[in-house]
């Protein structure tokens, strides 16, 4: 009897980033710079909309792309915040990015097509491609800022690449594409099979101007699936619900392989996302750069090379100086200290590692006076 599982199951590993965040969460008194998660609580406005929509009885199946009504709403606020004109047809409704994401590469991909992952990435990349049995091609940029050099994106495409993904602001880095790299990239791209999965999820949070989203490329349109998330900018990240945007054709097989994983996005929860998109999120933003001025100060007093963070709430720290790899480096962190940082090995870079700013004014210098006793220590 056979009772061998789906190879590409078996050949990817749970995450890396879950892994260490348990270990440091069953670490007695230790102090957690780790998952990407605000710490704030869902604005009530928000709430008081999925309540209304409780005891209205809208707990009944929904259309399988999003209810009309907040269809409309992202059009609206894509075209009018971000200047991309996505139709109501061309917009789904999905369980958190993570869905989105996986469908995007489940349409896309068939077995031995290749993804462009500019690295360091959010490790979701690889093994979603790995379990749609596609190849992943990393892109290193840790030498060239976080930025994408063209000539090398072009040295990475072969007659299988299907697809590249970017994020920007990016996971773990906080770092965004300059107008300069994403006009390269289309340059490389423009006549070329390829399509471009813009995870925009860190959009709203950004502490500098001029930001760029390649799906701004609107000559690649029929090629480009933007990714967005409710998650993040408005702090509802157990709600669990996201979008995506594509050219109709693109997006009616899209929404194939959502109607068989998921159905649908709960229906009482969709008046929330309507309320969530006139949410004003400049204090919240205003709350994560004071933030994010005082640990990349911190960090940068104590020696460590970082490049600034123009957006999300992570920072990426070189620690390639201190001559140990990034999980032996967190391991003694975690154990000499009592304080979990992220180690870079598991988003695909080496030598660094990952802190969070998602934590209290006090959870931060409380986490940052541990580590620098801890490097004062070595």
């Amino acid at each position: 009897m056979d009772l061998r599982l789906n190879d590409a199951v078996m050949n990817v590993e749970l995450s890396g980033i879950r892994r260490f965040t348990f270990l440091v969460r069953d670490t007695p008194g230790a102090c957690a710079l780790t998952i990407g998660e605000p710490d704030l609580n869902t604005p009530d406005p928000i709430k008081e909309a999925a309540k209304a929509a409780l005891d209205a009885n809208d707990t009944h199946y929904p259309p399988g792309n999003g209810f009309p009504y907040l269809l409309e709403a992202i059009s609206k606020f894509e075209a009018e915040r971000h200047g991309l004109h996505y139709g109501p047809d061309e917009i789904l409704v999905t369980v958190g990015a993570t869905e989105a994401l996986s469908a995007t590469f489940n349409t896309l991909l068939n077995p031995g097509d290749e993804v462009i992952i500019p690295t360091p990435a959010f490790g979701l990349y690889e093994s979603i491609t790995r379990l749609c049995r596609g190849v992943p091609v990393f892109l290193p940029t840790e030498d060239n800022g976080f930025q994408i050099d063209p000539a090398a994106l072009a040295a990475a495409l072969t007659p299988r690449t299907k697809a590249i993904i970017l994020t920007s602001p990016n996971n773990p880095t906080g770092c965004m594409y300059s107008k300069e790299t994403l006009d390269a990239i289309h340059e490389v791209l423009k006549d070329r099979p390829v399509f471009v999965i813009c995870d925009d999820v860190y959009r709203t949070l950004t502490y500098v101007d001029g930001y760029h989203s390649f799906a701004e490329y609107q000559d690649m349109r029929d090629r480009i699936v933007v990714v967005q998330s409710f998650s993040k900018p408005y702090a509802m990240t157990g709600w669990r619900v996201g979008y995506l945007l594509a050219d109709k054709a693109v997006k009616s097989r899209l929404e194939v392989f959502h109607q068989y994983a998921v159905t649908s996005v709960p229906a009482f929860i969709q008046p929330a996302c309507v309320k969530a998109l006139e949410n004003d999120t400049a204090p919240m933003v205003e709350i994560f750069r004071k933030r994010r001025d005082y640990i990349y100060r911190r960090l940068t007093d104590m020696g460590f090379a970082i490049q600034e963070p123009q957006g999300a709430f992570y920072v990426f720290v070189d620690v390639r100086k201190y001559g140990m790899d990034s999980i032996t480096f967190c391991e003694r962190m975690l154990r000499e200290s009592l304080v979990g940082a992220i180690p870079g090995i598991y988003f695909g870079t080496e030598g660094y590692i990952r802190l969070s700013y998602c934590y209290s004014d006090a959870d931060l210098k409380e986490g940052l006076d541990r580590i620098e006793r801890f490097i004062k220590s070595l």
